[in-house]
């Protein structure tokens, strides 16, 4: 049988039959002459061990864990036959600490890559491209580090490493075209970017199978300075995986040399020497690890015998300062900082599982509560109480829910989308509250009722960078919520309506107590303008309560209105501490009155009125509280009431709580409150 490589599912290679080295025994078996027994382990590393990211930084592990000896590539330095240098200039230190890189002439690009060399990429999950790509390619597997091949007669004049400019261009490998910015470190040369600095290099400059003269670079990029600028443009890479995690940036001469070996052992070519600038290389400090507290943290004693042992399988440089052991960290752990890295590192070679299992021994230290605030826990509690159910939204919404619903006309955009309609960050809750009604309203439920606890991002100059902040962004925490369908539950006792703005007051109301809120008229983009009302503690407003906007149920295809609510949480979370009052051993008195008053003068104005007109009167301190009962607004004109007025009832409470209250002292406060809406409304008594 005839086969290529792809049917035989060896690789990805199908441009013609699989040709078997001349050597071939007839009838050998196949699994033995292409090693297919060979063992392929998939390793997932945690972020911070960058340094296993190769073959020999596993090896490195293996052999500390095993004290097999560890035998690494010949790295020799090559012949150096040429006097050419590339000019390059380092112009940004905070993105490259490191460059270096030598001229190679006359190199075969189209020699053939060894076999062993593509069965060795292909299993790493690579393929196999041309041999000075498969070269540079199976030196970041093997030892770590990425490196780029560039074409040295596409390259004009010298190269820079910069910051790139907003607006600058660069068609990439893979084909894409990007724009970079200030944020993204580049590679140039005299005309035009030519590399994406630690992430993938331009198509322009790429070697090809007719380029005959290259230049071999590897450098040091910050870490910092290379996190996420793939991501931006919704793509990731090898080099980019590595450096963003940090990479050595002691041996990069080392490793060009290997590079340089094999490219003159397959393609051939003639080396200049390599340009190595050292221009802001990372200075490690020392870390001291105690071995008291190493033993402490353990739970196992420890000598210095065995962490001294740990360290050197590790291949640490290390001294003994009394009970303190100073480590240097090496140049290819970035992970290695304070003392806990070093305990962590001792407690893995010397086993996780000889530590034995014993309960932890702690004091109980009892932790005061602030009784004058309430924790996000308990308001979670609240709201669920009044029957409604958490949800957890994205922060990242449509750019059309933040115009609907928050007015916000310039969100803040994301870089980075996951997905075409997670463009933006929230400002408002209510459009995730939103679409999880229709959610549920799809699905054929008739009464939903929801609530969110989260971040909200807004512009806001006056904020600096902080712990938990970042310039220029304010994120308070907001709990929201929405109620959709009928009241209650349907049941024989109670008649079916429809929520209203009243219903969901009352759980705002309650999710106050004891704190006590103000509501008046206001105008929201995402709300009824008649059917709406700013939320006010302490002359401060802290949300918003209304119906949806008409617009709004007709775009998003809602049969009838729900009412949301918003809050912001740490307004609501400080309740203060609770006060005694002594209980009341009369009863109280009541008066009910009814007010004739115009139709657009509201409740809390006439609350207000009347609050005004106790103040300072004697009998304040016995007022406790005025509430509306009954509202009657008649189809027509009455003798008693004008077409274009209102009946508002209220019953009026005063209370002594040692004695009982005279009729006069009653009377005269009842008369006064009426004066009072008399004289601001031209309220009069409803005949």
């Amino acid at each position: 049988m005839l086969c290529s490589a792809r049917e035989l599912k060896l690789s990805e290679e199908h441009g013609g039959l699989l040709i078997l080295p001349e050597d071939t025994p007839v009838g050998a078996d196949i699994r033995k002459v292409l090693d297919l027994d060979d063992q392929i382990f998939i390793i997932k590393l945690t972020p911070n061990k960058a340094d296993c990211l190769s073959i020999h930084g596993v090896a490195r592990e293996v052999s500390a864990l095993t004290g097999a000896p560890i035998t690494l590539p010949t790295m020799a330095p090559v012949a150096v036959t040429l006097s050419d240098k590339l000019p390059v200039k380092v112009e940004a230190p905070d993105l490259c600490g490191r460059f270096a890189g030598r001229i190679i002439r006359g190199v075969n690009a189209r020699a053939k890559t060894p076999a062993w060399m593509v069965s060795r990429i292909e299993r790493a999950g690579m393929r196999s491209v041309s041999a000075l790509v498969d070269i540079s390619n199976y030196v970041m597997l093997e030892l770590g580090r990425p490196s780029h091949v560039f074409d040295l007669d596409k390259i004009h004049g010298g190269l820079t490493v910069r910051w790139g400019k907003p607006g600058e261009q660069l068609k990439l490998l893979n084909g894409d075209t990007v724009t970079v910015d200030d944020k993204v470190g580049v590679i140039s040369d005299e005309q035009a970017i030519e590399s994406l600095a630690g992430i993938m290099g331009g198509d322009k400059t790429a070697v090809t199978l007719d380029t005959q003269n290259i230049y071999v670079e590897a450098a040091f990029w910050w870490p910092a300075a290379i996190q996420g600028r793939a991501r931006r443009y919704n793509f990731s890479t090898d080099a980019g995986h590595r450096f963003e995690r940090g990479v050595d940036y002691a041996t990069i001469v080392e490793h060009i040399e290997r590079i340089s070996a094999l490219i003159l052992d397959i393609c051939g070519g003639q080396a200049g020497p390599i340009d190595d600038q050292i221009v802001n290389c990372p200075k490690r400090e020392p870390v001291r690890m105690r071995v008291a507290r190493a033993a402490r943290v353990l739970g196992i004693p420890l000598s210095h015998e065995v962490v001294s042992d740990v360290f050197r399988r590790l291949g640490l440089t290390f001294s003994v300062d009394g009970d303190v052991f100073v480590v240097e960290p090496p140049s290819y752990r970035f992970d290695i900082e304070i003392e806990e890295d070093l305990i962590e590192e001792v407690a893995r070679i010397y086993g996780f599982e000889q530590i034995p299992a014993k309960p932890p021994v702690a004091e109980n230290t009892m932790r005061p509560t602030n009784e004058a605030r309430r924790t996000m826990h308990d308001v979670r509690h609240a709201v669920a109480a009044r029957d409604y159910h958490e949800v957890v939204n994205f922060a990242f919404v449509e750019t059309e829910w933040e115009a609907d619903f928050a007015g916000n006309t310039q969100p803040i955009p994301l870089l980075n989308p996951i997905a075409s309609q997670y463009s933006v960050m929230r400002s408002t809750l209510i459009g995730g509250l939103l679409d999880k009604v229709r959610y549920n309203l799809n699905r054929k439920a008739s009464r939903v009722r929801l609530f969110e606890v989260g971040r909200v991002f807004r512009r806001d100059a006056e904020v600096a960078d902080g712990g938990l902040s970042v310039a220029g962004y304010a994120q308070p925490m907001r709990v929201g919520g929405i109620a959709y369908g009928p009241a209650a539950e349907e049941q024989w006792g109670v008649p079916a309506r429809a929520v209203d703005f009243f219903d969901v007051k009352g759980d705002v109301e309650s999710l106050l107590w004891p704190l006590q809120a103000r509501f008046e008229r206001a105008e929201h983009s995402a709300l009824h303008p008649g059917r709406a009302a700013r939320v006010v503690l302490d002359g401060r407003a802290v949300g918003w309560i209304g119906e949806l906007h008409p617009r709004w149920l007709q775009k998003y295809e809602l049969p009838t209105a729900p009412v949301v609510w918003e809050l912001d949480l740490d307004a609501i979370t400080a309740v203060g501490l609770p006060a005694y009052r002594e209980v009341p051993r009369v009863p109280a008195v009541t008066r009910d009155i009814a007010l004739v008053v115009r139709q657009d003068v509201g409740v809390q104005d006439l609350v207000d009125a009347f609050e005004k007109a106790a103040a300072g009167m004697p009998w304040q301190r016995y007022l406790q509280g005025v509430v509306l009962f009954d509202e009657f607004r008649p189809k027509a004109a009455t003798a008693a009431i004008g077409a274009q007025e209102k009946s508002l009832a209220f019953r009026i409470t005063l209370q002594d709580t040692d004695s009982t209250l005279q009729d006069d002292l009653v009377e005269a406060a009842t008369q006064q409150l009426i004066r009072a809406a008399g004289d601001a409304f031209g309220a009069r008594l409803r005949a």
